[in-house]
């Protein structure tokens, strides 16, 4: 059997039953857990028992004539691509960097010199933006906000600040890196789901994130005044244990292979550690060893989420997903919105934007091909609203954190998180009129619309 075929029978939307199932099965379970509030309700149907289901539903169920080998060699085809082990291989290297740095002490001094420098009357931006630079060193939302979440409250309540808005800037800020970050998970993601390069994903990100922040700013700045004056009381950081942080990111915007970025990170993470004498040779390893395996899910599940979605295409569910929508798109700015409407549905639902990204990625991929859409801007769309959404929804790690360490309600911080508001807004300007487009897209929009003007004189 040419493994590249299709099945011989087609069966458009059917085909799309085992993601259902794993949806219905992951998240189903997750909703129900929460609202009889038992402790990790997502944690009670693992992704990875429900996404295993999934996959023998598609290897069971369907094209019956066709052996079950054939089948699963359609399936370890698409489990195996480029992509998919590049995607691991670098979500991997970036689980050591982090563990290597956080060991030889470097995330607890981005966090004390975040905190040392933020003047005592411009707290809660201080707060956002700490928050910012720190989750775009580190690659990762649940680090910042476990690290800087406890302290922004204290913070509030030492100060006599507003404890919501406090919360909803470490939040924002959290997220905000989450988003941009070379290491995050969520962009390493975005970029080889799609083929995007991850400095131009980075530029386009920024300059739609940029305007976002700074309005943050200013509004947290406006509404955060007052208080009783009260500094921040930080603890002590070394220089040289950011430095393999600053190396990173700098390394990373200059356009080095991400893969060298992550070893040279991690080399000089080693090297620091051990000549301060914080951390030991086999410390140093076990660190990284256990940064690896905390990413290595992340590896395992995109192989079997790729994997499913080959066999999805394998029973023509691509293919009609495709002609569904292409029937409903009448532009690419309206594949754009579905294309980012399917990103945050399923972020939301999962509260996992890697996850969300990983299966949104094939289909905006497809869709972006027939459309002209820029790989870097595929990626972006997809990052920005993955990430968005995680900042408004009642449901999230983050606003569970602040609740806990306030004792406040959802509606006390919602109501301030300005950012994810604005980044939303923002990012519908940048599609709605055309911003941000490459040359060729330029192009191909400009011979488009004299294709449909020639159609409407005719």
């Amino acid at each position: 059997m040419n493994k590249d075929s299709r099945s011989g029978k087609n069966y458009g939307f059917m085909a799309f039953l085992p993601m259902i199932i794993f949806l219905g099965l992951y998240v189903g379970c997750g909703i129900y857990f929460t609202i009889q509030g038992t402790e990790s309700p997502f944690g009670q149907m693992p992704r990875y028992v429900a996404v295993m289901i999934a996959i023998a539903v598609a290897l069971l169920f369907y094209d019956r004539k066709t052996k079950i080998s054939d089948k699963v060699d359609v399936y370890c085809k698409s489990a195996g691509e480029t992509g998919v082990m590049m995607l691991g291989l670098i979500v991997l290297l970036a689980g050591g960097f982090n563990g290597a740095a956080t060991a030889m002490g470097g995330r607890e001094s981005i966090v004390n010199l975040g905190l040392t420098i933020i003047p005592s009357h411009f707290l809660i931006p201080g707060v956002f933006l700490v928050c910012c630079f720190i989750s775009t060193c580190i690659g990762t939302s649940m680090g910042t906000q476990v690290a800087m979440i406890p302290v922004a409250i204290a913070v509030a309540q030492g100060a006599g600040l507003n404890v919501g808005m406090a919360g909803a800037a470490a939040i924002a800020g959290s997220y905000f890196g989450d988003n941009l970050s070379m290491i995050s998970d969520t962009t390493i993601c975005a970029t080889k789901g799609v083929g995007a390069n991850m400095k131009d994903k980075f530029k386009m990100n920024f300059l739609i994130a940029l305007p976002a922040a700074i309005i943050t700013i200013i509004l947290y700045t406006v509404l955060g005044s007052g208080g009783n004056g009260e500094a921040i009381q930080a603890g002590s950081y070394n220089l040289w244990e950011i430095l393999p942080y600053v190396t990173v990111l700098g390394t990373a915007i200059a356009g080095l292979d991400v893969t060298l970025v992550l070893l040279i990170g991690t080399g000089m993470s080693v090297v620091i550690g051990m000549s301060l004498g914080t951390v030991s040779f086999f410390e140093m390893m076990q660190a990284i060893g256990s940064g690896m395996e905390d990413m290595f899910f992340l590896a395992v599940f995109a192989m079997l989420v790729s994997g499913m979605i080959g066999l999805i295409r394998y029973y023509g569910g691509i293919d009609w997903l495709v002609d569904t929508m292409t029937k409903k798109i009448r532009s690419r700015k309206s594949c754009e919105y579905i294309i980012s409407l399917i990103s945050m549905a399923i972020s939301g639902t999962t509260l996992n934007n890697p996850v969300a990204i990983i299966i949104a990625a094939p289909i905006a991929k497809i869709l972006g091909k027939k459309y002209h859409i820029a790989p870097k801007r595929l990626a972006s769309l997809l990052d920005i609203f993955s990430c968005a959404i995680l900042m408004l929804v009642p449901h999230d790690s983050s606003v569970l954190l602040v609740s806990k360490y306030a004792g406040i309600g959802y509606l006390d911080i919602v109501k301030y998180q300005f950012y994810p508001i604005l980044l939303l807004f923002f990012t519908c300007i940048t599609i709605q009129f055309g911003l941000l487009q490459t040359s060729d897209e330029r192009k191909w929009a400009k011979k488009l619309k004299g294709k449909n003007q020639v159609n409407a004189e005719v």
